[in-house]
């Protein structure tokens, strides 16, 4: 029967989509009220009893009359147009009600393509990683917090390269290796380079092998014959866990992740970014590396890119601390690229520069994962390019050989350097005056009302004996005692007092050029009287009376540093 324009009644709205199926179905009361004869007016139609009215009586009535039959309409198509509303209220949804039924459809389809597209995005990066199992190696949860030591390795590895940089069969050293510091309120940074060329021990290395298996490379003992730093990954097939065991036992600082690029990584990033803008104050051209720029700005990458990280014979020393401080310069560019250049607000860039990313990095087990990464990045890019200070760990030139080919750690300058990065103190020009610097305020007692018993824990023979002629002799301190050897070797020289005797311990202080970091005030004793006298041990950073005690809470002026939004030329 033909409803339009009779009962005002549209197929359309007689057929729904099922939620459970995604099909449409017939609406039940639109069914259940429909009219079962056409000959019956509209008005004061019978409802549906499963009875028939009376005939008329001027026709015989019959017999029996069957159940009529209801009738089906074939549905609407979903891009025909809906014809008007009809029929009595609750027959079918409104338009409104119609809108939101295809909007909620829609929108499924979405989030249904958007999950799925999710899913193979973070399933394609998962894939793109090469993760190695360092064991113990490493020793901190990427979701945990406090400091993180971070080792970023570059590696000289001309693997599938087919020969252009060299031997095709180098397995890689750590030729490039920074040990990246973030502090725990992660407000800043610490990127230490470790010169390549370094003299140090490689200790014992177990490295998983391919059948699952742990093998033990042996170390290298410290002597005559010991070996350069670079070879603590890649030879005797040490891993990148190896570097990791290496670095701590040079420096004391427990590393916790890595993560390792070689030669292509750096092509590819930097292309990936857009290039990397440089400046120099004059020309650099290498014949080795084929590197050749004209002085002022430049913005490189690709092949060109990896020249400039990889020269030396360009530089004024040809060396590699030179090409150190190159390559600190060109890390410093791309954070700042990154950082400015809207990539990481940028879809198209993201994804980009993110598959690059996860196809060059070779990375420790527990963040190989997309998931542990991204919560990583994230940590990271909180910090300010300008609060991320690039140093290079403090050597010198090697005393055993006559052509100096290799350095060896300069240990006066480097334990102050270590032993900031293992308080986690600031040492670029975030850096703010310490609390413990206000210890050293206030009034000073009298050098002949200071008492204070002298502790030997420097290791230095006839130290504590030495101090305390320099202060009865030389400063007139009234009662300055020899305590002897300290109970053990102690790293650092610290004055401990009560608060009685603070104007002692700030006059003591002035006199030995005490850091603020060394007074340690301590509570009268139990029954509460204050001790005798001040306890002054004096550690391995105590050279002898008169030299000023240097700050571990104050970076050291001798070292070269600087910040990541330095875009200033390269001299």
């Amino acid at each position: 029967m033909d409803t339009q324009g009779r009962d005002e009644i549209d197929p359309a709205d007689q057929w729904v989509i099922d939620p459970a199926t995604g099909t449409y179905r017939l609406r039940q009361e639109a069914a259940r009220d429909r009219p079962r004869s056409a000959g019956l007016p509209e008005q004061g139609l019978p409802r549906q009893t499963g009875r028939v009215p009376a005939a008329p009586a001027t026709r015989p009535a019959p017999a029996a009359v069957p159940q009529p039959r209801r009738r089906t309409v074939p549905p609407v198509p979903p891009g025909r147009r809906r014809g008007r509303q009809g029929g009595a209220p609750g027959r079918g949804p409104s338009r409104r009600k119609k809108a939101l039924l295809w909007t909620a459809g829609s929108m499924g389809l979405v989030l249904v393509a958007v999950g799925v597209g999710g899913y193979l995005v973070y399933e394609h990066f998962n894939g793109n990683l090469t993760t190695v199992d360092v064991g113990d190696a490493g020793s901190k949860d990427v979701f945990g917090h406090g400091p993180l030591n971070l080792l970023v390795i570059g590696t000289d590895s001309r693997q599938g390269l087919g020969g252009k940089y060299g031997d095709d069969d180098n397995l890689g050293h750590a030729d490039t290796t920074i040990l990246f510091h973030v502090s725990a309120d992660r407000s800043n940074a610490t990127a230490m380079s470790i010169p390549r060329d370094i003299v140090t021990s490689i200790p014992d290395c177990p490295t998983r092998q391919k059948d699952g298996t742990v093998t033990t490379i042996p170390g290298i003992p410290a002597g005559l014959t010991t070996p350069k730093f670079n070879e603590s990954l890649g030879v005797g097939g040490r891993d990148p866990g190896c570097t990791m065991r290496a670095v701590t036992a040079l420096t004391g600082i427990r590393v916790d992740h890595f993560m390792m690029v070689d030669f292509e990584a750096v092509k590819e990033l930097s292309t990936a970014v857009g290039g990397v803008d440089v400046c120099l104050a004059r020309p650099l051209v290498d014949p080795k590396s084929h590197l050749d720029l004209s002085a002022g700005p430049h913005r490189i990458e690709g092949e060109q890119a990896l020249e400039f990280v990889r020269t030396r014979h360009a530089l004024r020393n040809q060396s590699d601390l030179d090409r150190i401080k190159l390559q600190q310069r060109f890390l410093g560019a791309m954070i700042r690229k990154i950082k400015s250049s809207g990539t990481l607000t940028n879809p198209g860039k993201l994804f980009s520069l993110a598959d690059t990313a996860t196809k060059a990095l070779t990375v420790d087990s527990a963040i190989g994962s997309v998931a542990k990464l991204t919560s990583l990045a994230k940590g990271l890019s909180k910090v300010d390019a300008k609060h991320i200070t690039f140093t290079t760990l403090p050597v010198v030139d090697n005393p055993h050989e006559k052509v100096h080919a290799t350095v060896v750690v300069d240990q006066a300058r480097a334990q102050r350097l270590f032993t900031m990065i293992k308080d986690d103190v600031p040492f670029g020009r975030l850096k703010k005056r310490p609390k413990s610097a206000a210890l050293l305020l206030g009034p000073k007692a009298a050098p002949a009302d200071v008492r204070v018993r002298v502790y030997n824990g420097s290791g230095i023979l006839g130290a504590a004996r030495g101090t305390v002629a320099w202060l009865r002799g030389t400063q007139g301190v009234g009662g300055p005692a020899n305590g002897g050897n300290a109970p053990a070797p102690a790293a650092r020289t610290t004055l401990v007092y009560t608060p009685a005797q603070a104007d002692q311990a700030r006059a003591l202080a002035a006199m030995l050029g005490l850091p603020g970091s060394a007074l340690k005030p301590s509570p009268a004793s139990e029954d509460g009287t204050a001790a005798a006298d001040m306890a002054l041990t004096l550690g391995a950073d105590f050279t002898r009376a008169g030299v000023p005690v240097p700050d571990p809470e104050a970076a050291p002026d001798d070292l070269d540093r600087t910040e990541a939004d330095n875009s200033s030329c390269v001299s």
